[in-house]
């Protein structure tokens, strides 16, 4: 799951940004745990306001956006962007010098895959052995495709090309669903049961779906959209690494106007393709495009521009090692080591302060041990 990993077998020939990190690491910190700091906030303060964070740190039912339907599609993203520092064509190269990467990029594709199925069957459960009661589709799955495929083209196709197979995609996918009829269905069905994304599912996802719904939201289908969004990342890292004639805040000012305009017609295409996570659907594309693009510029503007490291260095030691401290948050009982840390301490505070001492506390001995791993040079890569 870790975007930044390199793409050339000399890491020190990419470009890195401090920025990327750190925001990968905001991503990363609502997972991990911030995503509880508003209904604790609200338990302790009594203020409501509270409550309309906190409603933005749940999945949407089904249409619809919530910040938190943004975690996801925002590490593909910005996986797309640590490929775009650096793109280099390979198509010219001799096959001896290929291949190391060949086989890099295809490693990276099978670790993702497992590590996708193992994080779905953790908590204790295990992985079943029965084949048929695996779910293989997996957030690590998505991410590993849309990096896979988005390398190949950054690897063999020039921009241009690039491009027009990131808009086809997108305006495929959305005639797809609202033009190609089911067996025994309808065109143009956004239901969970009557999409064709369940269809597909059905027909052709083996194993078990999530929560044995008729539409998986790591499903085959809605994987394909999902290479869009890597393809922005790779377009916007390579803007970035690009020098511009009226200077770094002249990006800043792109990469947000580009943002709203992407949220722009996303809402647009709402009224005729809803916007919805689970279906991967194309105006969700474009809304998840056009807040990554805000939240880039915002970061590479304050990081990157301005130079406030020590305010962004919290995020960088998450966004560092994204991908241990993913996969621990499915096989790590992180909450049991912090009541077993600071159990005691909590349960001295006033009861109303202490559903937001556990949520610190919870959050701190994932940092610490992040933290660790950074002062040492630890850093877990596929």
């Amino acid at each position: 799951m870790d975007p930044k990993t390199d793409t050339h077998p000399k890491p020190a020939a990419k470009s890195r940004l401090m920025s990327l990190d750190a925001l990968r690491g905001f991503d990363m910190f609502w997972i991990l745990g911030g995503e509880g700091l508003f209904a604790a906030l609200l338990v302790w303060t009594g203020w409501q306001g509270w409550s309309i964070a906190d409603a933005q740190m749940h999945h949407s039912q089904w249409h619809g956006f919530t910040f938190y339907d943004l975690i996801f599609p925002l590490f593909i993203f910005l996986s797309g962007v640590a490929l775009g520092l650096s793109p280099k064509r390979l198509d010219s190269l001799p096959w001896s010098e290929r291949l190391p990467l060949y086989h890099h990029a295809i490693k990276r594709l099978m670790l993702l895959l497992l590590f996708g199925v193992l994080y779905n069957h953790g908590w204790g459960t295990g992985m079943p052995m029965a084949a048929d009661e695996v779910r293989y589709a997996s957030v690590l799955g998505r991410i590993a495709f849309a990096w896979f495929f988005a390398a190949l083209l950054v690897w063999h196709t020039g921009l241009k090309t690039q491009i027009l197979v990131a808009i086809g995609i997108l305006f495929g996918y959305g005639a797809m669903q609202l033009w190609m009829p089911v067996p025994g269905g309808v065109a143009g069905d956004f239901s969970m049961s009557g999409s064709i994304n369940a269809y597909v599912d059905g027909m052709f996802l083996p194993g078990i779906s999530y929560q044995g719904r008729a539409t998986d939201p790591e499903g085959i289908l809605s994987t394909l959209p999902a290479i869009v969004n890597a393809l922005a990342g790779v377009f916007t890292g390579r803007f970035i690494v690009k020098p511009h004639p009226k200077g770094e805040w002249a990006k800043v000012g792109i990469l947000l106007l580009a943002g709203l305009l992407s949220l722009g017609l996303g809402w647009s295409m709402n009224l005729y393709i809803p916007v919805n996570k689970d279906l991967w659907t194309s105006s969700f594309v474009l809304v998840t495009l056009g807040w990554s693009l805000i939240l880039i510029a915002i970061f590479y503007g304050l990081v990157d521009v301005i130079k406030l490291h020590r305010l962004a260095f919290v995020f960088v030691v998450i966004g560092c090692n994204a991908i241990i401290i993913y996969l621990a948050s499915s096989l790590v009982k992180w909450d049991y080591l912090a009541g077993s840390l600071f159990g005691g301490a909590i349960q001295a505070l006033p009861i109303d302060i202490q559903p937001l001492a556990s949520a610190c506390a919870l959050l701190l001995v994932q940092w610490l041990l992040l933290y660790w791993m950074y002062k040492r040079g630890i850093f877990i890569k596929v």
